[in-house]
């Protein structure tokens, strides 16, 4: 990194101490706390899952005049963007789609970077797409590698920029596997790509335009500047890029932008991302609903605990993967959730917890990848953190979050919102589901148990297995989501040593460090 070149977020600076979670009903958003920026929206979309969010965005860079940043974790671009739609005019294709873009416009410019750890994935794919876009494309396509990060941690922030004029932001990352539709077929030949059908996947992204476009496209042309040393001009453009086909769920909204990152290069971390769940979590008096990978934090874990102690507390809906994505994930992973989990269903002595999976018609799981907490009908985050520590301390992260204080009109829609997505995942319509809540009055819970099928799509109760000890010693040491960022190696040797006192000593120290760093890369 270059010494002129500063690690810290645009605008005023990075955020100082924060204070303790605040009482329920505090204003949950407060910049340079649990936000970076309180910024307007002329207008936001909820997009659930990748074919919407897909062709959204391949719709909206058809009318960039100047500039489309697309700053992910890892990009394929080989990838369909409509595989639904045969459209011989428009390549679908992502990296063919983008060369035929600047083409069409001669004063288009797209920026692509990505986490450089991705590449370690799949080399011979990434390396070759990558070459194949530089020598094809025009100039005006620019790939880099951002590996301006510790040792360890990854960049995690899922974010799209047209012309400053729209933004989203959300969970989906445009690269293999996410493409799907809220039915999540079991045979979708759509999804088939050279013979091979990935596993159902649930996602969500935003949509929003207005000063929140171009708060994101300052952020977007920040992490350009940290990666490649380069400054990028603000776009000049008068054109609306919104696509036609995306429909506004709320309009004249105040969205905060909450990030992450750790210490580096001699800058201080951003914390805002843990701060605002643990703060909202504590805001919830009558219900939380949540959507999300992982369920790993202690932070989180403690906020949850705390509300299932309190006399007619909030309900809790959880819903997360049946299990991690890869057996790596699920040994460190899914061990530390089924801690947590246990501990919860300890603590819930009124019958106020429900940690479900969704599967598909065939009962096959659907892989949960949203990233989404609703409190009450009062507040919404989504973005690409997940309710693990290193969202909060390693990673860098970005979500927007809208509360019923800024604005009273979200309550109505948050109130559908969660409808919706639990009428997608028990496989029945809305308004079924909606009368269910209300024959309940009001409770979440109860509707959900009266309609839940044994088979078919629904959702399932999330079952936890007996760990060994090794496992459990595995879980407990938090090596692959420490609550303070440090050097893995230092918790590896830290856990080994503990391990080694065992009677049981599960995995050698060297295949640990082999898996310790492929899940650090694997991360999603």
């Amino acid at each position: 990194m270059n010494e002129e070149t500063k690690l810290e977020p645009p605008g005023e600076g990075r955020s100082p101490a924060l204070p303790g979670i605040g009482p329920a009903g505090a204003r949950i958003l407060e910049e340079g706390e649990t936000c970076w920026r309180k910024v307007h929206a002329d207008r936001v979309a909820f997009i659930v899952d990748a074919a919407g969010y897909f062709a959204a965005a391949k719709d909206a860079i058809l009318k960039a005049e100047r500039c489309v940043y697309l700053i992910g974790w890892e990009f394929d671009l080989d990838i369909r963007l409509r595989p639904d739609l045969d459209d011989p005019r428009i390549p679908d294709r992502l990296r063919r789609f983008l060369e035929f873009a600047v083409k069409e416009r001669p004063d288009l410019e797209i920026f692509i970077l990505q986490w450089g750890g991705a590449m370690l994935f799949d080399i011979a794919r990434q390396f070759g797409s990558w070459l194949s876009l530089k020598a094809t494309a025009d100039s005006r396509v620019h790939f880099r590698l951002d590996n301006e990060h510790p040792t360890g941690a990854c960049h995690h922030q899922k974010i799209v920029v047209i012309d400053d004029r729209l933004a989203f932001c959300g969970g989906i990352d445009m690269t293999s596997g996410r493409w799907d539709t809220p039915e999540h077929l079991g045979h979708d030949c759509r999804r088939t790509d050279n013979g091979k059908t990935p596993i159902p996947w649930h996602d969500m992204t935003l949509a929003v335009d207005g000063e929140a476009a171009r708060a994101l496209g300052e952020l977007a042309r920040w992490r350009w500047k940290v990666a490649t040393g380069k400054d990028l001009p603000v776009p000049e453009s008068s054109g609306d890029v919104w696509p036609e086909r995306l429909e506004a769920d709320l309009t004249d909204a105040l969205a905060g932008i909450a990030l992450s990152a750790p210490e580096y290069g001699g800058e201080p971390a951003i914390d805002h991302v843990g701060k605002l769940w643990c703060r909202a979590i504590a805001a919830a008096r009558r219900a939380i609903y949540i959507e999300n990978q992982f369920l790993s934090s202690g932070a989180i874990a403690d906020a949850l605990k705390a509300k299932l102690e309190e006399p007619d507390g909030p309900e809790i809906v959880i819903i997360l993967p049946c299990q991690a994505e890869t057996w790596l994930e699920s040994e460190a992973m899914d061990t530390r959730r089924t801690l947590i989990v246990e501990e919860l269903r300890r603590g819930d002595r009124e019958g106020r917890l429900g940690v479900y999976y969704p599967v598909n018609r065939q009962g096959r799981p659907i892989y949960v990848h949203a990233k989404l907490l609703i409190v009450d009908d009062e507040f919404v985050r989504v973005g690409s953190s997940n309710m693990a520590s290193r969202s909060f301390v390693s990673d860098s992260e970005c979500d927007l979050a809208f509360e019923a204080a800024d604005q009273p009109d979200l309550r109505s829609f948050l109130a559908d919102l969660r409808t919706r997505l639990l009428a997608e995942h028990l496989g029945i319509e809305r308004d079924r589901f909606a009368a269910g809540v209300e024959g309940n009055e009001g409770r979440i819970l109860p509707a959900i148990e009266q309609v839940r099928a044994t088979e078919g799509h629904t959702l399932r109760v999330l079952e936890t297995r007996r760990l060994d000890d090794a496992e459990v010693a595995l879980a407990k040491s938090q090596l692959f989501d420490p609550e303070e960022a440090m050097l893995p190696g230092a918790r590896l040797a830290g856990f080994a040593g503990r391990l080694v006192k065992r009677k049981r000593f599960a995995v050698t120290v060297g295949s640990l460090a082999a898996a310790g760093l492929a899940l650090l890369l694997k991360r999603r």
